[in-house]
């Protein structure tokens, strides 16, 4: 079964930094606002921030996984119908399994996102502090820090969640109309190792952080000269400074 993997859309760009920016401050209100969050407050920021996201996210990759997948050998044996488009997919959803099944995987996107999220934010952070020293406080660092540390906070989240994603897409193919491969996380686990080896685990991981570099720098340099823009003429004040 080919795997789906994810795309950073500016919208849930724009969702996750600006939650990041609200929780990486709310868990750590020991640090004065003239100063940046303590790494401390960045980790569990970030992992806020995967759990909020999934629960926000949860039900458009379940659709979004069901549509891109119903071309599968395996989804034509057992599935009824073809999907027409995303809302043929809710209805069926809504139908078959109620409003329950919208949320099919949360928990599985909960263990992949919340973790990935705070490596993402921390690696970021701790990147660009030991590339351009005291830039967290200045927010003064050059753009080859913004692309490098960005970059490395990429591939650091999709190492840490990689199998995790495959399972939670193998898990979401399925629906209760359909012939039930695997019972749960567990058992999705334990059946994909026997049947194809822990490598199928990693299969284009290197595809996957590659592209994560180059997507990840680009958009913490866009996010970082944005608010440079935006705030005291081209100088970011360090209360908005990631």
């Amino acid at each position: 079964m080919t795997e789906i993997k994810k795309k950073r859309l500016p919208t849930k760009n724009a969702m996750v930094f600006q939650i990041y920016a609200v929780l990486s401050r709310a868990f750590d209100s020991s640090v004065s606002a003239k100063d940046p969050p303590s790494y401390q407050g960045v980790a569990l920021g970030g992992f806020g921030t995967g759990a909020v996201q999934s629960l926000i996210l949860t039900p458009v990759e379940l659709v979004k996984i069901r549509l891109q997948l119903q071309n599968n050998s395996y989804t034509k044996l057992h599935q009824a119908d073809p999907y027409k488009g995303p809302v043929s997919v809710v209805k069926n959803i809504l139908k078959t399994e109620g409003l329950k099944g919208m949320y099919r995987g949360l928990t599985i996107t909960l263990l992949r996102d919340a973790p990935a999220h705070g490596f993402y934010f921390y690696t970021y952070e701790y990147m660009r502090e030991q590339l351009h020293p005291g830039c967290r406080k200045s927010g003064q660092e050059s753009l080859n820090t913004m692309l490098v540390a960005g970059g490395l906070a990429g591939v650091a989240s999709w190492v840490s969640c990689y199998p995790l994603d495959v399972v939670k897409t193998r898990l979401q193919a399925q629906s209760l109309s359909s012939l039930q491969q695997y019972t749960g996380i567990v058992d999705c686990f334990r059946r994909i190792v026997k049947d194809e080896g822990y490598h199928v685990l990693w299969r284009g991981l290197g595809t996957a952080v590659a592209r994560a570099f180059v997507v990840n720098g680009a958009i913490f340099s866009s996010y970082e000269i944005a608010l440079r823009c935006l705030f005291n003429n081209g100088s970011i004040q360090t209360e908005n400074a990631i």
